[in-house]
């Protein structure tokens, strides 16, 4: 398994809107299985392929403390099941350091493929199903700094690509 660069925020390429999975093959499992190791590292609890440039519909997560848990989803769809927002603290690999409240609906059915492209269909509320909301958005081409302010989101913007100089 190997780390893949994460792509980070201004990119332009974390607003390619991701094309669905036609097949699930050895290259799309070997993505994934490269998508959780590159997480864990971050580390993370949740990752989209677009965050590491490949445009495709998939995204891993892992709620768990001892990555027990892993969920795959591909070609991943969102039904609202519970209308009612929750503000919830959300941070991003794509956007390191700085973390934001943003308002999310508490109860969904996401139904994708998984790892060996096996349908199914889950009922998450809580932390998944904010997480699985933000790695959707970023299937979507959008970050959660889009939910911020104009202010907000141009000052995470202006430190981060200071950031990306001093690097560079």
């Amino acid at each position: 398994m190997m780390i893949l660069d994460i792509l980070e925020y201004p990119d332009p390429r974390l607003r390619t809107i991701a094309k669905p999975v036609d097949e699930v093959t050895d290259e799309i499992r070997e993505l994934i299985d490269n998508m959780f190791e590159t997480m864990y590292d971050a580390p993370g609890i949740g990752l989209a392929a677009s965050q590491v440039n490949v445009h495709k519909q998939v995204v891993v997560i892992d709620l768990s403390e001892d990555r027990s848990e892993p969920l795959v989803l591909i070609n991943p769809r969102v039904e609202v099941l519970d209308g009612d927002l929750q503000d919830m603290q959300e941070g991003c690999l794509s956007v390191p350091g700085f973390y934001e409240d943003v308002s999310r609906i508490e109860h969904v059915r996401v139904t994708a493929l998984d790892y060996n492209g096996q349908p199914f269909e889950k009922e998450v509320t809580g932390l998944l199903a904010v997480c699985i909301q933000h790695e959707l958005d970023h299937l979507n081409g959008k970050l959660f700094v889009d939910y911020l302010s104009a202010l907000k989101r141009n000052r995470i913007r202006k430190k981060l690509e200071k950031q990306h100089k001093k690097s560079a």
